[in-house]
Formats: structure tokens, sequence, C-alpha cells
């Protein structure tokens, strides 16, 4: 890889990850169209090279949240332990049933934009005609988990920003959710990338990731999500709030446009 290759990579994992830490999302789903589009990567070896990304960066913030004491907690094990099986599923899915990436950003303009949007509308909402919000059942989280994580397996988008907008939008504080679907998002990247080595070798195309390219931009992740962790306290839970809404309806926005352009 050319070293203007590798600083661009660099520079992208850490500005993804600066913007994206605070509120619990490793930054990998807005990764994956800048391979596709700047840097050429292929499809399906997209997927892997994002959860490789995600393997590198998600450190930075995890020590940050582990100095704290924020890892600590049931919300935690709850979303490891859903989308485990789930990612291993997702990546069978992906190699052997959807090499295509059109599907998949279709289905996530679908899912993020209007995701986005509610939260954003919900935290907006006046205090005095909001109604309280009960937290979701366990179950529910588990069962929302183990269905993340095989789109996170199909896609490699590790399952935050999927997760935090559904439970901060259930009334989850950001500020539990954030280093939970971040130890939810490495955990399920590291047996993602795992399944995907093994997969490369019984199946042909590009399913390996792109080692230079991925490394390049977890080593700039791996610096953006600790300043990210580190300046997720010093923001308040509204502000928390609209930009993980707006970073959802963002990535939705930008994902119908490439689909259907």
């Amino acid at each position: 890889m050319e070293w203007g290759l590798g600083a661009a990579g660099v520079a992208v994992g850490l500005l993804i990850a600066v913007v994206t830490a605070p509120v619990g999302v490793s930054g990998a789903v807005f990764l994956l169209p800048v391979q596709l589009s700047v840097f050429g990567v292929p499809s399906p070896a997209v997927t892997p090279t994002n959860l490789l990304y995600n393997v590198v960066a998600g450190p930075g913030a995890l020590l940050r949240h582990r100095r704290d004491g924020s890892l600590r907690g049931p919300l935690v094990r709850r979303l490891v332990m859903g989308t485990l099986p789930g990612v291993v599923l997702g990546a069978v899915i992906r190699v052997f049933a959807l090499p295509g990436p059109h599907v998949f950003r279709l289905l996530i303009a679908a899912l993020m934009l209007p995701l986005g949007i509610w939260l954003i509308a919900r935290t907006l909402r006046p205090a005095h005609v909001e109604r309280p919000r009960s937290e979701p059942a366990p179950r529910t989280v588990t069962g929302l988990a183990l269905a993340v994580g095989v789109i996170g397996g199909i896609y490699g988008i590790g399952g935050g920003s999927i997760l935090g907008p559904v439970l901060a939008g259930r009334g989850v504080p950001v500020a539990r959710v954030a280093p939970a679907a971040l130890a939810c998002t490495f955990a399920t990247s590291v047996v993602g990338a795992s399944a995907y080595a093994i997969l490369s070798l019984v199946r042909s195309g590009s399913v390996s990731p792109d080692w230079s390219l991925g490394l390049a931009c977890g080593l700039g992740g791996l610096i953006g999500s600790y300043l990210g962790a580190r300046l997720q306290p010093r923001l308040p839970e509204t502000l928390l709030r609209l930009l993980l809404g707006t970073l959802a309806a963002t990535l939705g926005a930008l994902y119908a446009v490439d689909a259907l352009s």
C-alpha cells in the first residue's frame, strides 16, 4: 500500500472515530462507503475489512471506559451474548448468499433514516408532553442483539450504529449505551473477522480483508476512539442523543442516494 493511501486511511479512521465514539458507534458503518467509493475495496472484502478496523480501533475507547468502570453491568453482557452467535451466522450468509453491496445499501437506508429521525424527534419533544419511557426488557435486549449480530456479520458494521439509536430511543441513557455498544462491537468484530478468515479458506474470491487498509484505518480509529470516549462525559445527554440521531439519519440518507443513483 502506498504511503499516501495509508495516511488517508489513518486520517479517515481518526476523524470518524472522534465523532462517533462518544455515542457508542465505532464508525465502521461510515467507513464502508468510503471503502467502496474512495478506496475501491471489492465486495465482499469490505465486510471483513470493516471488522478488522473495529478490532484495531475498539480498544482505544474501551480502555477509557474501563478506567471509569462503565463497562460493568448487565447491559454489556446481554449485548455481547446476543450478538456473538448472530455475527457468525451473518458471515456465512454474506459469503454464500449476499455477495453484492446494492441490497445492503437499500436495507441500511430503510432502517437508519427513519430510526435517526425518530430519535431526533423524541429528543426534541418538549418534556411536558413526553411520556415516561421504560427501558426494554432483558429478553428484548438479547433478541435485538442477536438480530443486530446477524446484520453486523453480513455487513461488517459491528452493530453499535443500530443498537445505539434503538436503545437510546427506548430511554436508556447514552452514557450507558455507548460503552456497552462499543464493547459489543469489539467482541463481535473479533469473532466476525475470525469467521471470515476461516471462510476465505473454503471460498474463492475477495473474502479476506484488505489488511493494509484495515490496519491503517484502525490505527486512526484507535486514537480517535480514545479521544471520543474522553470527550463523551463532557457532553450533555440531549446533545449526545441528537448527535446519535443525526448520525443515523445522515447515514440512511447517504445510502439511499447511493443506492438509487
